[in-house]
């Protein structure tokens, strides 16, 4: 076929492809961190860093404020705490130091023979019990306990009376058959009172009352 027979619009497959500049395709630039200049932020990103940094200033300040007030409140709560507890130990240690001295300075309870309204000689506790004297014949009136006489020949040749002596403050009871010198049939008043066992029958001292344990005057 002659050119000038070739088809209108046509190419041959022997003829080159045209082919487009790099430039029109496109390309990927990269920037390199060490010799680019950063670009300035814009007015919207700085507002932006500005209210950032001003929300995390008043967190910041917020967190402080209420560990303070935490703090604070602790501290209040253990100075309360111990001056409670002080106070609480003071009155103790004072209480403590009034029952010593109480129990120091303790009258004793026991029982003697009534000479003409004065003790006259220590005897068996017993003899001041009211169940004791009632189951061995004797009787009790006025606060005295009065147990029969014995006689040798058997037999009973009256009463012989007693009652509750007290010893002065911090002074021991005389043994049983001894005189009661010093002693009283009066029991102190406001005085810390002791059986001749050890247990307390009136208890005194430190702005406590004083009750009576025993059956004596």
């Amino acid at each position: 076929m002659s050119d000038n027979e070739r088809p209108q619009g046509g190419s041959s497959p022997d003829e080159p492809t045209q082919q487009m500049p790099a430039d029109a395709q496109g390309r990927i630039r990269y920037q390199d961190p060490q010799s680019t200049t950063p670009r300035e932020p814009t007015l919207a990103e700085q507002k932006a860093r500005q209210m950032a940094e001003q929300r995390r200033a008043e967190a910041e300040r917020a967190e402080q404020a209420a560990a303070a007030a935490k703090t604070a409140k602790r501290r209040k709560m253990l100075i309360g705490g111990g001056a409670t507890v002080g106070v609480v130990a003071l009155v103790a240690a004072m209480y403590s130091a009034s029952e010593v001295s109480a129990q120091a300075n303790a009258s004793t309870e026991y029982c003697a023979t009534d000479q003409n309204g004065q003790p006259g000689v220590r005897d068996q506790d017993d003899y001041c019990d009211e169940n004791y004297v009632n189951s061995h014949g004797g009787y009790t009136h006025g606060g005295m306990f009065f147990m029969p006489i014995i006689l040798p020949g058997g037999g009973f040749g009256g009463h012989h009376s007693y009652r509750y002596a007290y010893t002065p403050a911090g002074t021991a009871p005389p043994a049983i058959g001894s005189p009661a010198a010093g002693s009283t049939f009066n029991k102190p008043s406001g005085s810390t009172v002791k059986n001749t066992k050890g247990s307390t029958v009136q208890r005194g001292g430190f702005g406590i009352s004083s009750k009576s344990g025993s059956s004596g005057s």
